[in-house]
């Protein structure tokens, strides 16, 4: 039996994908979640198989998830199921350590196919994210764009969601200093004045959805 964790913020992809795995045999759902922290949280927890993953999670993103549950709970394999299919946040997510992504949209047995490849710890990717994996996605893209790091991405993510410095402190388990320093080393990188202007590079680099 396949034990499976979900994690998303909308209900309707969550109920989806869990009575998927309810009437798939063989597989059995062992933990859900809709946020970040509460997928990692949930994986220390009950220790899943796979963990199906939304990228665009609150407080801490896909990758950011994998990331965590991959160094907590190694026997885990993660596959990224989300809407986007870009460069930025595929190679966020492959540097994240992920041994799968599937896009949203995909036929259903496309999960399924890639649920069954990661249990046996085979690397599962839709067919428009392993086009990708030709380029060197690990370059500078050609519009010269910023690149911000994935501690730097993460405390965009969370000014971007309205939370003070102070509590991204407490959520990423560093200091108000340490946090400040990012803002400030951010702030920079991007040329932004103000905390608008991260929400913006947030919503065009899918860190949150607007």
């Amino acid at each position: 039996m396949v034990r499976v964790l979900i994690a998303d913020d909308h209900e309707i992809v969550l109920a989806g994908v869990r009575r998927l795995c309810e009437n798939s045999p063989g597989l059995e759902v062992v933990a859900e979640a809709s946020e970040g922290q509460g997928a990692i949280d949930k994986a220390i927890e009950t220790q899943p198989d796979i963990a199906i993953i939304d990228f665009s999670l609150p407080v801490k993103n896909g990758a950011e998830v994998a990331r965590a549950i991959r160094e907590k709970s190694a026997n885990t394999q993660v596959l990224i199921y989300t809407m986007h299919d870009n460069d930025i946040v595929v190679e966020e997510v492959l540097r994240s350590g992920a041994q799968g992504y599937v896009v949203k949209g995909s036929p259903t047995n496309a999960l399924l196919d890639a649920i069954f490849a990661l249990a046996a710890h085979r690397p599962y990717f839709s067919d428009s994210i392993a086009s990708k994996l030709v380029g060197n996605l690990t370059h500078e893209h050609a519009d010269g764009s910023v690149r911000l790091s994935s501690r730097e991405r993460s405390v965009v993510q969370l000014i971007a969601e309205g939370y003070s410095n102070k509590q991204i402190g407490r959520l990423l388990k560093v200091t108000l200093k340490t946090v400040e320093s990012h803002r400030a080393a951010i702030m920079k990188k991007l040329g932004a004045k103000s905390s608008a202007d991260l929400v913006r590079y947030a919503i065009r680099n899918y860190l949150i959805e607007p």
